[in-house]
């Protein structure tokens, strides 16, 4: 019987990517420095319009500030209805990585309390912002909220580097973890393999020292954190993401 080689997904490390969304919105740039110095991956910047998700956030000019002061990655989860027109705007500002919504670009129907559930439409609009996102020098990212199926994402394997899975339902944080997204990140990880590309499995919501092992043994390995992190019961930021690390297994 022939041997089995790896999966060159088992090579993609273990990444911690505190949201800097929990943090002092007047003090970015130290926020970013401690992420860096506390140990953290990646800086996650969620980027919210108000239409898409029921919150505003931040754009391009405070990304390109905090761009500024951290030698990070930044890790760019726009949670807009149109992103395929702020993707070049993020791309210069500074992001490593753009994450669009599969809800997005007409993919998107209403469910209760107005959230964002998928329904196909338009892949060649996903399909043309991932590459454009891809000519601004950036790695592609799809998020999928909590009701989205994993196999939605499959037509796009080949075009992407991170698929992101909500853990709860975007827009606020401090949110609890939801359960039942893990077997999703399990279909994910399948799919993943199959395909045999190293693309990260990220999720994001409810993510502390009680949910970050469930998540890796599901077939995570890119955690977003944000009050875990920055509100920490010890106020210990490079303890919060230490903990993180060593509860998925890093």
């Amino acid at each position: 019987m022939a041997s089995q080689t790896p999966s060159r997904q088992s090579q993609v490390p273990i990444v911690i990517a505190p949201s800097i969304l929990a943090g002092d919105f007047g003090q970015f740039a130290r926020e970013a420095q401690r992420v860096e110095q506390g140990g953290g991956d990646w800086l996650h910047c969620d980027i919210m319009d108000g239409h898409f998700v029921p919150n505003i956030s931040f754009g391009p000019d405070v990304v390109a500030s905090i761009h500024r002061s951290t030698k990070l990655p930044l890790d760019v989860h726009l949670m807009t209805e149109r992103p395929d027109r702020f993707a070049e705007a993020f791309a210069k500002a500074g992001a490593a990585r753009l994450t669009i919504h599969l809800e997005a670009l007409g993919n998107k129907n209403l469910g209760t309390e107005g959230r964002a559930v998928f329904e196909r439409r338009s892949d060649s609009s996903i399909e043309d912002t991932l590459l454009a996102i891809e000519s601004h020098g950036c790695q592609r990212g799809l998020a999928l909220n909590p009701l989205t199926p994993v196999s939605a994402v499959e037509p796009y394997l080949d075009k992407i580097d991170l698929i992101l899975l909500m853990t709860v339902w975007p827009g606020f944080g401090g949110q609890r973890f939801m359960e039942e997204v893990v077997p999703k990140m399990r279909a994910a990880r399948a799919l993943v393999q199959q395909n045999g590309r190293p693309i990260y499995i990220e999720v994001d919501g409810g993510i502390d020292a009680a949910t970050v092992g469930v998540c890796a043994e599901a077939g995570a390995n890119a955690f977003v954190a944000g009050t875990s992190v920055f509100r920490h019961k010890t106020m210990d930021l490079a303890g919060a993401i230490r903990e993180l690390r060593e509860g998925a297994g890093g």
